[in-house]
């Protein structure tokens, strides 16, 4: 698929509806025979940071796989856009969650539970890319927010979630990293480092979870055509594209696929592992 085509195909998606169990688009029909059919049947969802981008692909994604989704964000305009786009019934709800506030969670978490029955899947989404600097020109303020909104809210819905999943005796959690935390990136040191952790905290919650029924995992995408591209300058949008032997950037539905199926139950015998999807960037 070439670069121009793979952008409308994300495009395409981005204005799509769920159907019954698949993902229909307005033009490009083609995929409701070529996308893999995930059985997510009757589990409850919770995608953070679900209202755009990556989190969005990710809850469609669940949606026609069969699953009842719970989208967490705190953009609660942009929330109520996706779930009208979606058009997926009663399937799909939100809550101006604060995955940085302990409390919230909690209340998230039983709200959840009252609106769509137990959770069966956490997919941690929600993050930011942060200030572009080297490391000795990141304003400290940046590496806290980093470090906030990238890692210690994954942390926060893990410890409040994976219980309640340990509890029920089956679970899938999904924290979504980064190639950045695996490589590094120059002039992103503190979401590379926030993303490092992300890795860490999914290898050392899937042991202490093994044997309990909960799958705990990580995705790592590279360079992704998200709204966060927009507000980067071409050069380092170039930068990145190039450094991808695919040369160009993963879409979000690429994404979601990989993403969804490690909420599944299919995925059993795998735990604390990282997925990459960079396009071939990824040594290791």
């Amino acid at each position: 698929m070439k670069l121009e085509d793979a952008v409308e195909a994300h495009r395409l998606l981005g204005s799509g509806t769920v159907t019954g169990k698949l993902l229909l688009t307005p033009k490009d029909k083609q995929r409701e025979s070529v996308m893999n059919k995930i059985d997510l049947n009757d589990r409850h969802a919770i995608v953070t940071g679900g209202a755009k981008g990556i989190g969005r692909s990710i809850a469609a994604r669940a949606l026609a796989s069969g699953a009842r989704v719970s989208i967490w964000d705190i953009d609660a305009e942009r929330t109520a856009q996706t779930i009208g786009e979606l058009k997926a019934c009663d399937c799909v709800r939100s809550d101006a969650v604060d995955v940085t506030s302990p409390k919230a969670i909690t209340q998230g978490l039983a709200d959840a539970v009252d609106a769509f029955g137990n959770v069966d899947i956490l997919v941690n989404n929600a993050g930011a890319v942060g200030t572009l600097a080297m490391t000795w020109e990141q304003p400290v303020e940046n590496w806290q927010r980093m470090l906030t909104l990238n890692l210690t809210s994954a942390f926060l819905c893990c410890r409040t979630v994976a219980p309640h999943m340990m509890a029920n005796g089956y679970g899938r959690i999904v924290n979504m990293a980064s190639n950045a935390g695996k490589m590094g990136t120059p002039n992103n040191g503190p979401y590379a480092a926030a993303k490092a952790g992300v890795i860490s905290l999914t290898k050392t919650l899937a042991k202490e979870c093994a044997g309990s029924g909960v799958i705990v995992n990580a995705v790592a995408p590279g360079g992704t055509n998200t709204e966060l591209f927009d507000d980067l300058s071409d050069e380092y949008r170039n930068q990145i594209t190039s450094a991808m032997p695919i040369a160009r950037l993963i879409e979000p539905d690429e994404v979601a696929a990989l993403a969804v199926w490690a909420a599944s139950q299919d995925c059993a015998a795998t735990t604390g592992f990282v997925f990459d999807i960079s396009g071939g960037r990824a040594d290791y």
